[in-house]
């Protein structure tokens, strides 16, 4: 590459402050490679709820869509 040609330049300095903002940004978020054991313990117990959520959730809406014979039966049900 001939660095006296003006286009190289312009290529070449855009290329180094591309990866410097690369570099910059990779080091601010901090980058891990992967998770100590405390958090994957939370991160697993955070799924946990997510699932049983949903599961309540899942029969909220089951009780508020079906109709109000289907309802009070449920209701009578769980009594």
């Amino acid at each position: 590459m001939n660095i006296d040609n003006p286009f190289a330049m312009v290529v070449l300095i855009v290329l180094i402050t591309m990866a410097a903002k690369v570099a910059n940004t990779w080091v601010k978020s901090g980058y891990k490679t992967g998770l100590n054991k405390a958090e994957a313990e939370e991160l697993e117990t955070l799924r946990s709820d997510i699932r049983r959520l949903k599961e309540r959730i899942n029969v909220l809406e089951k009780l508020t869509t079906d109709g109000d014979a289907r309802l009070r039966e449920q209701f009578r049900e769980l009594a």
